[in-house]
């Protein structure tokens, strides 16, 4: 598996700020399906940690809860010589990767809740060539993001489509949001499925909790259910003596 340096999902100084009205796609999003989750995690690992790093969650805690046994998570998903036990963190030293971005890459652990999955699955699936740019990419959701197309290898290279249409009595040229892919070692079904897996992977990480809490809370609402029922019932045996 190869292990890419960059993913500069987001520009800190800029994320927040920039914004587009191109329209989110939906995104299946099962944090039951262990499968997705593990393949989500490979990704990461595999092309977002050489700049990125999840500082609030565990190499451990994850193989445990995405049913990766750990000799395996070890051998396949840890790259920076951490032990098991140690958060996720990144090799770049963030001083570099300011010096290199300008500023450092942002911390994913929560950006799936801060962001949202339907943006994360659009946006990575909306890069295209603009050789106007420093790393000759731009995208449709974040116009101008400073990152480079890391997953290009999978993907192939987007590019932006044209067409012609009367304007003014004259054939112009004009700018669809329609993307063509050339090259890539996936399929555009394929790729989705991929993006899909990352997401729903860092959609897990930004609360891990989440399917226990459901549990639990699923349980508390069936207590109070049979509860109300016997103390209905007691009630109406008190005042029937009451009465």
């Amino acid at each position: 598996m190869k292990k890419w340096l960059a993913v500069l999902l987001l520009a800190p100084g800029l994320a927040f700020a920039a914004g587009s009205n191109h329209p989110l796609d939906d995104v299946d999003i099962d944090l039951t399906d262990k499968a997705s989750l593990q393949n989500g995690a490979k990704i990461f690992m595999n092309y977002c940690l050489g700049c990125h790093q999840m500082q609030y969650q565990r190499y451990q805690r994850t193989f445990t809860d995405l049913d990766i046994p750990e000799d395996l998570g070890v051998q396949y998903l840890q790259f920076t010589g951490e032990k098991v036990s140690d958060y996720i963190t990144t090799p770049m030293p963030a001083e570099d990767a300011a010096g290199w971005f300008g500023a450092p890459p942002p911390d994913l652990t929560l950006v799936a809740r801060v962001r949202g999955p339907e943006w994360l699955y659009t946006y990575l699936r909306t890069f295209y060539a603009d050789d106007s740019k420093t790393f000759g990419v731009n995208n449709l959701v974040f116009p101008n993001v400073g990152m480079p197309h890391v997953l290009e290898s999978l993907q192939g290279t987007p590019r932006k489509v044209y067409r012609e249409k009367m304007v003014d009595g004259q054939m112009q040229a004009t700018e669809v949001f329609d993307l063509e892919v050339t090259g890539g070692s996936m399929s555009p079904e394929e790729y989705d499925a991929t993006i899909r897996d990352l997401v729903n992977f860092l959609e897990y990480t930004g609360e891990p909790t989440r399917l226990k809490s459901e549990a639990i809370g699923r349980g508390v609402l069936i207590f109070l259910v049979i509860f109300f029922v016997f103390a209905y019932l007691l009630k109406k045996e008190y005042w029937r003596d009451i009465k």
